[in-house]
């Protein structure tokens, strides 16, 4: 049933700029049957782990944060790139292969010992969802796992997250 859904993700060469292979789920989120499946295989693996939030990466993270946190029966929080949430927040700046980036989290999202599930679209070399797990950490959240629809084997980002929670791919490739 899920290898019906990987093949609706296509490759388009050289986006968003030259040598990338990037992955694109929009014929997979188009498609009712494979968004589907996709969402209850995450629900099925995550369904026993009492989830109190899902939080959801900016911004395809939210495409499957959003049905996943309704059927867990969980809470959504968003991480959005800066000056976008408008209370308080929390920041963190992260490295870049080539420069930084930075998030941001409402300081009121998450309540100190509530069970949390990190979800994005896609694990690549782990950076963002790195600092996504320090937002959450500076909260007192308790990360229980990190979920991707896609993980790019080659660039080791498991390996950077391993220590943190479980790590769940529905399907991996290697480039």
């Amino acid at each position: 049933m899920l290898e019906e859904a990987k093949q609706k993700i296509r490759n388009i060469s050289d986006f968003p700029k030259k040598g990338i292979e990037f992955k694109d789920i929009t014929p997979l989120l188009k498609d009712a049957k494979a968004f589907h499946d996709v969402i209850d295989a995450f629900v099925q693996k995550f369904a026993n782990e009492h989830i109190d939030y899902v939080v959801a990466i900016e911004s395809r993270g939210y495409l499957l944060g959003a049905p996943l946190a309704y059927k867990l029966g969980a809470g959504l929080v968003v991480v959005r790139k800066p000056g976008k949430l408008p209370a308080e927040v929390e920041h963190v700046e992260y490295d870049l292969e080539y420069g930084t980036d930075s998030l941001e989290i409402h300081k009121d999202a998450i309540e100190a010992g509530k069970r949390v599930l990190i979800i994005d679209d896609l694990l690549a070399t782990g950076g963002t969802v790195h600092a996504t797990s320090e937002l959450i950490k500076r909260l007192g959240g308790k990360i229980v796992a990190m979920a991707f629809l896609i993980e790019l084997t080659k660039l080791q980002g498991r390996k950077k997250l391993s220590s943190i929670a479980d790590v769940h791919a529905l399907f991996t490739y290697e480039n």
